[in-house]
């Protein structure tokens, strides 16, 4: 890594990091929009890193775990997310449990879409968001982590449209767009979702950061 000015510990001329997740669609995502900044992006499956432990109830505090760990297997800086689509109805479920929602070891959205779904028969308030939290630590013992958040929010469609994205994109209706999340292109949903908005929100931080006081 390359070496430069530091704020509070922080490294400003980063140029290469770890995203921790195996999830294909999120890093597909976090290439897209950090790869134009002159960062390279490695995966935790690369350096044949172990997914951590997700054992809390709240998304900062598994991003926060998922970033120390992978910090710390690889020795790089490390950028974890934990997001999930929270349900008005269902009191915020599938919230934390979003990717394991139907009880499935190997994650799966069909699954877990099929579930939501029959949850959500019946009921008339559809209103629900993606929540996305991402932490970045310059090393996994970083006692200021960097943190950002961001809400999409939306209505559970009343039946799967459109065979883009991943997750509950399917299932996540959109108004103003007439469209689910899975009928999106990439570049629309790079401009509009929680994750756009949470990297876009941590890239500003970090851009005042690199400012003189």
């Amino acid at each position: 890594m390359a070496e430069g000015l530091t704020t509070n510990g922080l490294d400003t001329t980063m140029q290469k990091l770890v995203i921790a997740s195996n999830n294909p669609g999120k890093l597909r995502e976090f290439q897209a929009m950090l790869t134009p900044l002159g960062i390279e992006v490695l995966t935790q499956s690369q350096l044949g890193i172990e997914e951590a432990e997700e054992p809390h109830c709240t998304f900062v505090e598994n991003a926060l775990a998922k970033a120390r760990h992978v910090s710390r297997e690889s020795g790089l800086p490390a950028l974890a997310d934990d997001s999930g689509i929270c349900v008005e109805a269902l009191g915020g479920a599938p919230g934390v449990q979003s990717a394991r929602y139907a009880g499935d070891n190997q994650k799966s959205d069909t699954l877990n879409n099929k579930k939501l779904l029959q949850e959500m028969q019946g009921i008339t308030d559809r209103r629900a968001h993606y929540y996305c939290v991402l932490v970045l630590v310059q090393h996994a013992d970083d006692p200021q982590p960097l943190i950002a958040e961001g809400e999409w929010h939306g209505e559970i469609a009343q039946q799967i449209r459109g065979e883009g994205g991943f997750g509950y994109d399917p299932l996540f209706w959109l108004p103003q767009l007439n469209k689910t999340s899975a009928e999106l292109s990439r570049d629309e949903k790079a401009q509009v979702s929680h994750r756009a908005l949470a990297l876009q929100r941590l890239l500003q931080r970090l851009d005042t950061m690199r400012k003189p006081f």
